[in-house]
């Protein structure tokens, strides 16, 4: 008896926890897909059951295939360009060089701030007439290559792509050097005892080591690019056209511009299963290594 009192006691006390999740998380998570199989503007009493057909409509719809497109566009740049950044940073402030602790603090000002914020930031920036960028062109003599960085087609996303790596690089950065502040000290002490260099100590400690670590932040990194909004709104919209339209802008979109809450909901539950599929086999991969 009394240690089913102690049973009792302790569910009691996960309770409150468990009734929170289960109200913010699962009810929400189950409403969006039911949700899903409606036809519903978001504000009246007046839902239509259509089964599949948002999901059918999701696959024939040409600008919501753009935006995983350019989401994937985005998460591959990110993976590429800003992990090896921040790898680099991190691995350098690792090294104690000096002022390593104010690099800390201004590495990590970018992902602190509001992606609004952020958005207008580079907006001005990239503003073709007063904009920061065209005026170092100008400096340096290359006026030639001026234009209207979020207007132009060919350079809109990239120019995306590179404010949303800026922001998100600190995060990364952060990550990393908790990584290689793990990792023992004794073991670069007696590797460099056995006469390892600098390059055989980073490829055989701390490569191997940190791959836990690179597979979080990759698993990080794609999430938050494919999930990318708050940049994109103050800077493109979406624009020109569709060439900056990110998964979520596009979700977004369809429920508070367009009021097809059902399909909205739909397209959300789509990009969540890619989402989840992608983190899996992420995992998968690392415990095959």
């Amino acid at each position: 008896m009394r240690k089913i009192g102690d049973q009792i006691g302790s569910f009691l006390f996960v309770l409150p926890a468990l009734a929170f999740f289960v109200t913010f998380s699962i009810y929400p998570l189950f409403k969006t897909f039911q949700l899903s199989f409606f036809q519903w503007d978001g504000m009246t009493k007046n839902m239509t059951f259509v089964g599949f057909q948002n999901y059918i409509n999701a696959f024939r719809d040409f600008i919501w295939l753009k935006s995983l497109k350019n989401g994937v566009y985005l998460a591959i740049l990110a993976l590429i360009i800003m992990n090896s950044i921040a790898f680099i940073l991190a691995v350098l402030v690792n090294l104690r060089i000096r002022g390593s602790k104010f690099y800390r603090v201004v590495f990590y000002i970018p992902p602190i701030l509001s992606g609004i914020v952020v958005g207008f930031i580079w907006k001005w920036i990239y503003d073709p007439n007063y904009g920061i960028l065209n005026g170092i062109l100008d400096i340096l003599h290359l006026s030639q290559f001026k234009r209207a960085w979020l207007s132009d087609i060919h350079t809109a996303l990239i120019s995306v792509s590179i404010a949303s790596m800026w922001q998100g690089v600190g995060g990364s950065f952060i990550l990393f050097l908790a990584g290689l502040q793990g990792i023992p000290e004794e073991l670069y002490e007696a590797s460099i005892v056995d006469g390892a260099s600098f390059w055989q100590q980073f490829f055989y400690i701390t490569i191997p080591l940190m791959s836990r670590t690179l597979m979080i932040v990759s698993i990080l990194t794609i999430l938050g690019a494919m999930q990318l909004l708050t940049i994109v709104i103050p800077l493109t919209n979406g624009g020109p056209g569709f060439e900056t339209e990110v998964p979520a802008l596009r979700i977004y979109k369809e429920a508070f511009s367009n009021y097809r809450f059902g399909y909205a909901t739909a397209l959300s539950v789509l990009l969540g299963i890619m989402l989840f599929i992608i983190s899996i086999i992420q995992i998968k991969l690392r415990r095959t290594d």
